[in-house]
């Protein structure tokens, strides 16, 4: 089947590492189940994987991608939730969870397996293209609000970063939950683009905000660390889930976080559970994911050029068939 894959790692330049072409087809093996590929995502997880984070060269070639929409054995619509090992379902007790990719074949190909127990049933309403973007980027969004933020209708958050997956579903699921959103971005377009998503204002990176807020949203790191904590009311809660621009800030801002009483909460992916309610949520309230650019899996290398460049506002998505 062909696939997009990582062929080896290259810390420098992790493109240098993408292959297209002919891979095996997944084995059958108990407990699991084969889907056919409709839709798959692009995360910021498939260059660091090409950059061996996460990823251990005796696991190489290794079929890359998180996230997938597709069918299953039976023809039913599903969506793939990609962490593997949450519960043992699949794989035994004993094994620790991972992502996709890390330990098992990814979803940029014509099929991929996983345990049964991480398959769920795609809502009617959503394309397989939609479905895609939901069980890494927005899945991260939606437990960076509403299970570690903790946030409620009326509250205010601060998204760092606008135009990146977990940022732009950020914006779109607080919008959708009513909350107060403010977003930033070093790019005009993109500030524009947060407006029109439904953010209350968007500024540049670092401008001083016209209130403090009750949570950030926090994926850029060490470019934007001070201006988060500065922004947070006393009692705040910083949440992070990645850190693009580097994990090391000139300035920790250790003395406002402890004097401040605030809270700063780190953030992975999130559950089965999580992800089912994600997917109920969008059904209910017809918010849908920021689709930058769709291709097929044969241009997947524009895909990966296009995300590392940054020059992208949502998601691209790569069509298998």
């Amino acid at each position: 089947m062909f696939a997009a894959y990582a062929s080896r790692i290259d810390r420098d330049q992790p493109l240098n590492g993408l292959e297209l072409g002919e891979r095996p087809a997944p084995e059958s093996r108990p407990g699991w189940t084969t889907v056919n590929v409709r839709a798959a995502s692009l995360n910021h997880h498939d260059l660091w994987s090409l950059r061996g984070v996460g990823l251990a060269e005796d696991k190489l070639p290794m079929i890359l991608g998180c996230d997938a929409a597709g069918t299953d054995e039976d023809g039913n619509e599903v969506v793939l939730h990609s962490v593997i090992g949450q519960t043992g379902h699949g794989v035994g007790p004993k094994e620790p969870r991972s992502i996709l990719t890390e330990r098992y074949q990814g979803t940029f190909a014509e099929q991929v397996s996983v345990p049964t127990w991480n398959v769920l049933p795609k809502p009617a309403g959503l394309s397989f293209e939609e479905a895609a973007c939901l069980p890494t980027a927005w899945l991260t969004a939606y437990r960076m609000l509403f299970t570690n933020a903790g946030v409620r209708p009326g509250d205010s958050v601060l998204v760092q970063g606008a135009g990146g997956g977990v940022a732009t579903a950020a914006i779109a699921l607080g919008k959708a939950a009513g909350l107060r959103v403010f977003a930033t971005s070093r790019d005009e377009a993109k500030r524009k683009r947060a407006l029109e998503l439904g953010a209350v204002e968007a500024l540049e990176a670092g401008a001083r905000l016209p209130q403090r807020v009750d949570a950030v949203i926090e994926t850029v790191g060490a470019a934007t660390w001070s201006h988060s904590v500065k922004s947070l009311k006393p009692g705040g809660t910083l949440v992070i889930s990645g850190a693009t621009s580097g994990d090391r800030p000139a300035h920790a801002e250790l003395t406002r976080i402890f004097f401040l009483e605030l809270k700063v909460v780190g953030s992975t992916m999130g559950t089965k559970d999580e992800l089912e309610d994600l997917l109920s949520f969008c059904a209910a309230t017809g918010v849908r994911p920021v689709i930058d650019e769709v291709l097929p899996l044969d241009r997947a290398r524009e895909g990966f050029e296009r995300m590392a460049s940054g020059e992208l506002f949502g998601k691209v998505v790569l069509t298998a068939r």
